[in-house]
């Protein structure tokens, strides 16, 4: 039975958030949201925007008054900085309220995953990571391993946006901050079954992503996927690989040594991203004997939205979590990956009304 939620988004007024609120404005699960923001008069606008007439919005700093905040609330859209996950997650504990995150950067995650009897005693169900990626991939890393019909020796994960029509100076996927932490703190990844810590920056080849992208360089960044594929999976190897556009690497590096007052104002001063971009994410499971599968997914901008297709891929994972727990598709409590709580057979064809299109090709590696 399909239950309409009272939906609380933290960090609404960033870069990620206004799609979610479009995308539960859309939603028929949805009754009401609450969005919450350091920025009070930033979430006001959003909800005027976006938010259908559904959405009130007030200024809350997530470390004070959370909890009070979410009484009222059914479950929790995290789309803050992964920083305050714990308290965010700690707060819906306290509010009786389901949690969903856009992800940990892994050693967040692990933190996150020990409380996940804490959730199950309180009949709760906590989804870590369900963005893009991670998020939207687990699910992809699912579908390639059970396709593979095979014990999957190693699953890799890969991502990669475009924008087309990019503006002058900076401008950015998705937060300032989260996106120097994946660039400047030691990528982890599975050799052996075991984590393996990378340097930074570390080169992880070219990479065919098919159309619209092609051949790309990609580097190892700290991801979620690696710290829970292994046990999820069973597999010996794991890695999550980055493409950003050329030149955006360089120019982040440059930030990565600022102070964070400094990084904030270059956040702000950044320009958003065009409503003409897109992304392309890869999973791909392979054998010991070299056979493998790979999933695909496109996501391209959606016009009625007049949103780019790299936010919409973000967002669109995390709006259909809330419709899924709705509908009661999401029914394992506790704190879980996506990849152990969500069916891919559920989650595909609500990103597929969202401008997703997923492929799945075998081949044998030689």
């Amino acid at each position: 039975m399909t239950k309409a939620l009272t939906v609380g988004v933290l960090g609404a007024g960033g870069i990620i958030a206004p799609a979610i609120v479009r995308d539960l404005a859309d939603s028929e699960e949805v009754e009401t949201m609450r969005l919450l923001d350091l920025d009070g008069a930033r979430a006001a606008e959003v909800a005027a925007t976006h938010g259908g007439g559904r959405a009130s919005a007030e200024a809350l700093d997530a470390r004070e008054g959370l909890a009070d905040a979410l009484r009222a609330c059914d479950v929790l859209v995290n789309s803050a900085s992964y920083r305050i996950n714990l308290d965010a997650m700690r707060a819906c504990l306290a509010a009786g309220c389901h949690y969903i995150d856009l992800g940990g950067l892994y050693w967040v995650t692990g933190q996150q995953l020990e409380l996940g009897d804490e959730f199950e005693r309180a009949g709760l169900t906590a989804v870590l990571g369900i963005g893009s990626a991670p998020g939207k991939t687990n699910l992809m890393a699912l579908e390639a391993v059970r396709h593979l019909g095979a014990p999957a020796h190693t699953v890799d994960v890969a991502a990669a946006g475009r924008d087309p029509e990019a503006p002058p100076g900076l401008s950015l996927p998705y937060a300032l901050r989260t996106l120097l932490d994946e660039l400047s703190l030691p990528p982890m990844v599975v050799r052996g079954g075991q984590p393996v810590e990378l340097a930074p920056l570390t080169a992880a080849g070219t990479i065919d992503y098919g159309p619209p992208i092609g051949e790309a360089d990609t580097i190892y960044t700290l991801h979620s996927e690696p710290r829970t594929f292994a046990d999820s999976f069973g597999c010996s190897e794991s890695s999550f690989r980055l493409s950003l556009k050329p030149g955006l690497v360089e120019r982040l590096t440059e930030l990565i040594d600022w102070p964070a007052e400094e990084v904030q104002r270059a956040q702000t001063a950044a320009s958003p991203a065009s409503p003409k971009t897109f992304s392309v994410h890869l999973a791909e499971a392979t054998a010991a004997d070299g056979r493998s599968v790979r999933v695909s997914c496109v996501t391209s901008p959606h016009e009625g939205w007049r949103l780019g297709g790299g936010v919409v891929s973000t967002a669109s994972p995390a709006a259909a979590a809330v419709r899924l727990l709705a509908r009661g598709k999401i029914e394992r409590r506790g704190a879980h990956p996506p990849e152990l709580c969500i069916e891919p057979d559920d989650m595909f064809p609500e990103l597929e009304r969202r401008g997703c299109e997923f492929r799945v090709e075998e081949a044998v590696t030689t």
